[in-house]
């Protein structure tokens, strides 16, 4: 089992930021790729960005290009979302998954292993 514990999250104003932290424990972290999805309410869950195992290969969804930036700690097990210039359509609970068979695809079918999720609000 691989146990993933997201935080970081919380409310802020559009334009604002907050970096998102993912720790991971149980398994070898490092033999995964970690990702981010979110889900906001009342619609299906979305692909924000995926790291691969050894932090050389990034992808983004193209809501978050320029503005997100993923990047991993494997001495740490930690992933970070770091996330800037915000807008109200940002706001969703984020998840962090892990998937041992994922280059950097954001596909949820994909991945192994789930966080319980952190709520970022985006609002003025």
């Amino acid at each position: 089992q691989l146990q993933l514990v997201e935080s970081g999250g919380g409310l802020v104003q559009p334009g604002g930021s907050l970096r998102l932290s993912c720790v991971a424990s149980g398994l070898t972290p490092d033999n995964y790729a970690i990702a981010w999805f979110r889900q906001a309410p009342g619609k299906e869950r979305e692909g924000v960005s995926c790291i691969s195992s050894t932090g050389g290969s990034t992808n983004y969804a193209d809501s978050v290009k320029g503005r997100f930036t993923i990047s991993r700690d494997n001495a740490k097990n930690t992933v970070y979302l770091q996330m800037n210039s915000l807008k109200p359509e940002d706001t969703a609970v984020y998840y962090c998954a892990a998937g041992r068979w994922v280059i950097v695809e954001l596909d949820p079918y994909g991945m192994d292993y789930w966080g319980k999720g952190t709520l970022v609000t985006v609002s003025s």
